[in-house]
C-alpha cells in the first residue's frame, strides 16, 4: 500500500502555541505552581526584554519592583488566584535592562481534570503609555479644577441637562452668596428675578444654548439675601462622543458697576449734548433777540413821538394804540428769547423761596382758574436761592399756566421746595454744592420721551396753533442756567410732569433797595447836552429824536471813533452808547471817554448782559428797547433831583418836568 505524504496538520495544542507567540501586545507565559516560568512567548519577549533561554525556569518574581518583592506582592499574587481563581491589578513592573512600565497583569490559575493545580497562566500588557495620558489628563484636568475654584470675579459652573448645579466655585459663591453645600443639586432658575421665571426666561435659555451651542445675554439677577445685581451671562452646552447634550457650562459675572458707570457716562454724554444744543441754539437767538430788539426800538420810538404830534382823532389813537401794543408784545417776545439764550440782565440776589411762593399764591389762583387746586410743600428752614426774583415769579407763574393747560379737566398743582446737596458727578450735571430745589408738579397728560427731549427748545410747543409761543420752558431754562443751576424735567405720558429748579443756595436773602427816584416837581429841568453812539442807524436816529423831545441836545455818532472825535470838539454833560459795536464795543469806549473825562456819566445800552464778568463797573446800564420814559429815567439817575443847582450842574431853562 502506498504511503501518504501529505503533510500531517498540527495537533490542537501545537495551534494554540503558534496563536500565542504571534501575540506581540501581550506578555503570555506561563507559571509552574511555585511561580517559576515554564513558557515565554514573543509579546513577553518584546518589552520584557529577556530571551526565552534567559528566563525559562526563573522565578517571575524578578518582573516585581524591589518594594513590591519585599511586600511579598508575588507571592499574594499566586495565593490570590488560587483562592479566587483569578488575579487582576496593575502596578510597576520591571523590565530586563532594569527600566520600569506600567503594567496590567491578570494570573489564572490551570487546574488538571482532577482539579489538581498545575501551574499559572499570566497576561500582562504595557499600559505606560496610556497611564501617562490619564496622568497626563488627571493633571490637566485638576489644574483647571484649581484653576476655576480660584477665580473670584467670575461665578464658573456646571449643570445637567436639566439646569440643576452640578458643580460650583468660589466665584459663584462670592457673587450668588451659596455656598457649594447649599446649591448643588438645586436649580439654577433660582438665581433668576421672579419675572424672568415667570416668563420662562431660564427654560429658553438653556433652549437656546443647546439648539445653537451658546447662549449670552446681559440682565438682573438674585442673590441668596434677595439683592439684585446686573449680569453677563453665557451659557455653553456640552455635547457628548455622540453629540447628545450632556450638560451646559455656565459663566456668570457681576457687571454691575460697569453698568452703572457706563450709565453715568452715557448720561453725562447726553447732558453735553444737550447743552451744546442748547447753546447754539442760544447763540442764534440771542442774535437774532439783539437785533430785533434795534428794530422794536425804531418803531416804538416812533410810535411815542407820533403820538405826540398827530392831532386828536379817536380812529388814530385806536390804530396807534395797537401798533405800540403790538411792537410791546414784540419787546416782551425777545424778552423771552434772551432768557432762553442767557443773555438777559439778571438782578441776582438771595432770594426767599417760601416767602415768593406763598406770595404768589394768590395770582396764581387767579390766572389759572378754580378746576385746578394748588398744593404747596416748603421744607421749614428752607435756605435763600440766588436768582433774579423778578424772572423767578414770571418762570413759576409760566410753569403754573403750562400745568394748567396740562390737565384740561382740572386737578392738582403742587409746588415743593426743599434744599438739596449735590456730590460729584450728579444726575443733573450740576457742581457740587447747596442747591434749592424748587418743583412744580401736575398730574396732566405728560410728555412721552421725544416730547421730552424737546422741550426746552425754543419755539416747539405741544400746543395748538396761536395758543402759545414755545419759549415758556426756553425761558425758564434759561432763568436757571442763568442763575447757576439747572431746569430738569420728569414726565411720563398720563402720569403727569415734574419740573425742578435747580439754584444754588445763596448765603443770606438780598435785601431788595426800592429805588425811590421820585420825579419832584418842579418848573424848570436841566438841558443836557448828549453825545449818543449807536452802529444802527435807525436806533441812533430813533435815540436822538427822543432826546430832542425831551427838550435836549443831541450829538450822534455812528461808531467809537466818530464819537472820540466829536468828544474832542465838544464836552457833552452825558454819553449813551451802545454796547455791541463792531471793532471797538462800547465798553471800550466808556472807557477811553472816562480816561479823559472821569466825572462824565457814561449809559451802556444792551439788549442782554454780555458783559464780560467784573466789567462794566460804575456805568449806568439801559436795557433795549427802551422807550422815551426809560431814557427820561436814565438821565435822572445820572442827574439825581437833589444835585439840582450844584456847582457843575448843566444850565436850566423853563420847561415841562421830567
Amino acid at each position: 500500500m502506498a504511503r501518504d505524504h501529505r503533510e500531517t496538520p498540527p495537533i490542537e495544542g501545537d495551534r494554540y502555541r503558534l496563536l500565542v507567540d504571534a501575540i506581540t501586545d501581550y506578555a503570555i507565559y506561563m507559571l509552574d505552581i511555585d511561580g517559576r516560568v515554564t513558557s515565554w512567548n514573543s509579546g513577553a519577549q518584546r518589552f520584557k526584554g529577556y530571551e526565552v533561554h534567559e528566563i525559562i525556569g526563573q522565578h517571575f518574581s524578578r518582573f516585581y519592583t524591589d518594594e513590591d518583592r519585599a511586600a511579598g506582592v508575588p507571592a499574594k499574587a499566586l495565593r490570590t488566584a488560587v483562592e479566587e481563581g483569578r488575579f487582576e491589578t496593575e502596578g510597576w513592573r520591571v523590565r530586563k535592562d532594569g527600566a520600569r512600565f506600567w503594567a496590567h497583569v491578570l494570573i489564572d490559575p490551570i487546574l488538571s481534570p482532577s482539579g489538581e493545580l498545575i501551574g499559572f497562566a499570566k497576561v500582562t500588557r504595557d499600559l505606560t503609555e496610556r497611564r501617562g495620558a490619564e496622568e497626563s489628563l488627571k493633571r490637566s484636568e485638576e489644574q483647571f479644577r484649581l484653576l476655576v475654584q480660584s477665580v473670584t470675579d467670575y461665578a464658573i459652573y456646571m449643570l445637567d441637562p436639566t439646569g440643576h448645579v452640578s458643580s460650583w466655585n468660589a466665584g459663584a459663591e462670592r457673587i450668588k452668596g451659596y455656598t457649594a453645600a447649599e446649591i448643588l443639586g438645586q436649580h439654577f432658575s433660582r438665581f433668576y428675578i421672579d419675572a424672568d421665571r415667570e416668563a420662562g426666561e431660564p427654560a429658553r435659555a438653556l433652549q437656546i444654548a443647546a439648539s445653537e451651542g451658546r447662549f449670552e445675554k446681559e440682565g438682573w439677577r438674585q442673590r441668596k439675601d434677595g439683592t439684585r445685581f446686573w449680569a453677563h451671562v453665557v451659557i455653553d452646552a456640552i455635547h457628548g462622543d455622540y453629540g447628545e447634550v450632556i450638560g451646559f457650562a455656565k459663566i456668570t459675572r457681576d457687571i454691575t458697576e460697569r453698568r452703572e458707570a457706563q450709565q453715568t457716562l452715557e448720561r453725562a454724554r447726553q447732558v453735553l449734548f444737550q447743552s451744546q444744543k442748547l447753546d447754539a441754539i442760544g447763540q442764534l437767538t440771542g442774535g437774532i433777540a439783539h437785533d430785533f430788539n434795534n428794530l422794536l426800538m425804531a418803531v416804538m420810538g416812533s410810535l411815542e413821538l407820533l403820538r405826540k404830534r398827530l392831532p386828536p382823532d379817536p380812529k388814530a389813537a385806536v390804530l396807534l394804540e395797537n401798533a405800540m401794543q403790538g411792537a410791546q408784545r414784540g419787546a416782551s417776545l425777545t424778552q423771552r428769547m434772551l432768557a432762553f439764550a442767557r443773555k438777559q440782565d439778571l438782578q441776582l440776589a438771595g432770594v426767599d423761596i417760601a416767602h415768593l411762593v406763598r406770595g404768589m399764591t394768590g395770582l396764581i389762583e387767579r390766572s389759572i382758574g378754580p378746576s385746578v387746586q394748588i398744593r404747596t410743600r416748603l421744607a421749614a428752614g428752607l435756605g435763600p436761592a440766588l436768582t433774579d426774583a423778578n424772572q423767578l415769579e414770571a418762570a413759576l407763574l409760566n410753569l403754573a399756566v403750562n400745568a394748567r393747560d396740562a390737565m384740561p379737566n382740572g386737578g392738582t398743582l403742587t409746588i415743593e421746595a426743599s434744599d438739596e446737596i449735590v456730590g460729584e458727578a450728579s444726575e443733573q450735571g450740576l457742581p457740587a454744592g447747596a442747591y434749592v430745589r424748587l418743583s412744580v408738579i401736575d398730574e396732566g397728560e405728560g410728555m412721552d420721551e421725544q416730547t421730552l427731549a424737546r422741550a426746552t427748545e425754543p419755539f416747539f410747543t405741544t400746543k395748538g396753533i396761536g395758543k402759545g409761543t414755545g419759549l415758556g420752558l426756553p425761558m425758564v431754562h434759561g432763568l436757571a442756567e442763568q442763575s447757576g443751576g439747572r431746569l430738569v424735567l420728569h414726565s411720563t405720558p398720563a402720569k403727569g410732569t415734574r419740573i425742578e429748579l435747580w439754584l444754588p443756595r445763596a448765603e443770606s436773602v438780598g435785601v431788595e433797595l426800592a429805588a425811590e427816584q421820585i420825579l419832584c416837581p418842579a418848573t424848570s429841568k436841566p438841558v443836557l447836552t448828549v453825545l449818543a453812539v449807536d452802529d444802527d442807524a435807525l436806533v441812533l436816529t430813533n435815540t436822538a429824536a427822543m432826546l430832542e423831545d425831551l427838550g435836549h441836545r443831541v450829538l450822534a455818532a455812528a461808531s467809537a471813533a466818530e464819537a472820540m472825535v466829536l468828544l474832542s470838539r465838544k464836552t457833552p454833560d452825558l454819553v449813551i452808547t451802545d454796547f455791541a459795536m463792531p471793532q471797538v464795543t462800547g465798553l471800550q469806549l466808556a472807557d477811553e471817554i472816562r480816561a479823559l473825562h472821569p466825572t462824565m456819566p457814561v449809559v451802556l445800552a444792551t439788549g442782554y448782559a454780555e458783559l464780560p464778568r467784573g466789567a462794566g463797573e460804575g456805568l449806568l446800564r439801559l436795557a433795549k428797547p427802551y422807550g422815551q420814559a426809560e431814557l427820561a429815567q436814565i438821565l435822572q439817575e445820572a442827574f439825581p433831583v437833589r444835585d439840582r443847582g450844584a456847582a457843575g450842574y448843566p444850565e436850566a431853562v423853563g420847561a415841562p418836568s421830567l
